[in-house]
């Protein structure tokens, strides 16, 4: 009885297992004739990449999903070392590389490979650039469902095709809505229309092109919330905003005062202060710091406050510790005006640093996590060049040894050099051989007339 529930277990799981691949459909050469039929998402990768086997089933059961949901979207892979033309084709440069492909345009995806950021990447790329918002009731459930949002507020304008050409370029990332005035929460007052608002953060914020400047540079900086838990995928998106990144790095788990007291004043600040810094600063925490004690390629003590320049990877400590709200601001201040300083860079030496620090990283993981294996990747190619070593100074000295003895058969006497002594012992063995060939032929002369 129990065999068979084993088995049945098995051979549902099997069953299960190829339905969801089934819905991943397997692409070739055929599918650049025949992709702008369809809205396509295509995992590009490759057989021997272990982030696309990790991503494999992920992958599955976004297609499972996907189809199931009734989605237009059809969900594909392509092995991009065997169609390697398609590939360069839509510029996949690493592995895996998740693209939307809609029409002419192709949507790259940079968020976490997860099934549900994946589908919610894929149905908003795959629906309008902009979105309607017909009554107050769609609005708040819009607001609901989403944490930032974009919302252009009007009629038809040169900001309304400014709002468009921007959406195109960044719908990867976040949602554009359109909506009339009366639609509007009551909260909201304009001094004119048209305008472009952000809703996050549980208020709003209109754009000026005054001060924010151009509008996608403007949609690119706030489409971020304004306090973030940060881990080294949003630090990457971050680089984009040109905005320094203050992070307090502190323990989750670690209950005690000063680890919650750290995250309040960031949070503080970033909520009292937005007015005052949003355009410049972008605050949030950081559970841990082993990420950023790889950045920095340093210890840093926990809880603590580090500011980043992703632009230029430069940071900045505080010389002392942040005990209240006043104390940030001081530092933060600071940094502004220039008179903080700046630690890292991307200089010369700071690259030499990084190639040695991560060669370091790389061994002392090794062998903390294998020490065989870390005994034979690098103690064979040592002992290999050790052998090498040791061949070719012992092969010099032979060589030498060897052309002194050619030279002594060859011309023993080419050398002038010696001194008189031993020049007089020569002639005296040569006098003395002279004297010993004579006497011999005399004995012989005597033997011969005995005879």
């Amino acid at each position: 009885m129990a065999a068979f529930g084993f088995c049945t277990f098995l051979a549902t799981a099997l069953f299960l297992l190829a339905t969801s691949s089934a819905f991943v459909e397997d692409l070739d050469e055929t599918f650049k004739d025949t992709r702008q039929e369809d809205v396509w998402l295509v995992d590009f990768y490759a057989p021997w990449c272990g982030h696309c086997k990790k991503l494999e089933p992920v992958w599955n059961e976004v297609g499972t999903e996907m189809r199931t949901s009734g989605s237009p979207v059809r969900v594909g892979k392509m092995d991009a070392t065997v169609h390697s033309s398609i590939a360069s084709e839509f510029g996949v440069r690493g592995f895996p590389t998740i693209k939307l492909l809609k029409g002419e345009m192709a949507y790259n995806y940079r968020g976490p490979r997860t099934k549900e950021d994946i589908i919610e990447f894929a149905n908003r790329v795959a629906g309008p650039l902009i979105r309607q918002l017909p009554s107050e009731q769609m609005f708040e459930h819009v607001q609901k469902r989403h944490r930032v949002l974009f919302v252009y507020v009007g009629v038809e304008s040169t900001l309304k095709e400014k709002f468009i050409e921007v959406a195109s370029e960044l719908i990867v990332y976040t949602y554009f809505f359109s909506a009339s005035e009366d639609v509007l929460p009551k909260y909201v007052t304009l001094n004119e229309v048209p305008a472009v608002l952000v809703f996050k953060d549980s208020t709003y914020f209109v754009y000026d092109e005054y001060e924010d400047g151009d509008l996608s540079s403007w949609v690119n900086k706030e489409r971020f919330e304004g306090y973030l838990h940060v881990d080294g995928f949003t630090l990457y998106e971050l680089g984009d905003t040109g905005k320094l990144v203050a992070v307090a790095v502190i323990d989750d788990k670690n209950s005690s005062v000063e680890h919650a007291r750290l995250k309040s004043i960031v949070q503080e600040v970033a909520r009292d202060y937005r007015d005052q810094f949003h355009r410049d600063f972008q605050f949030g925490h950081m559970d841990g710091s082993d990420y950023m004690n790889s950045l920095l390629m340093d210890e840093v003590q926990v809880p603590t406050i580090v500011v980043l320049n992703t632009s230029n990877q430069q940071y900045f400590i505080p010389n002392k510790n942040i005990e209240n709200t006043e104390d940030l601001i001081q530092f933060i201040n600071s940094i502004l005006d220039g008179t903080a300083e700046a630690q890292g860079g991307d200089g010369i030496l700071q690259r030499i640093k990084r190639i040695a620090y991560d060669a370091k990283s790389t061994v002392v993981s090794v062998f903390k996590s294998s020490p065989l294996l870390g005994c034979f990747l690098f103690g064979l190619p040592l002992g290999v060049i050790s052998i090498m070593c040791y061949g070719i100074c012992t092969a010099d000295s032979d060589d030498g040894s060897e052309e002194m003895t050619r030279k002594d058969v060859i011309d023993p006497n080419a050398s002038d050099e010696g001194s008189d002594e031993e020049q007089d012992e020569d002639k005296t063995r040569e006098n003395s051989s002279e004297v010993t060939d004579e006497d011999q032929e005399e004995k012989d002369i005597i033997e011969k007339k005995k005879d």
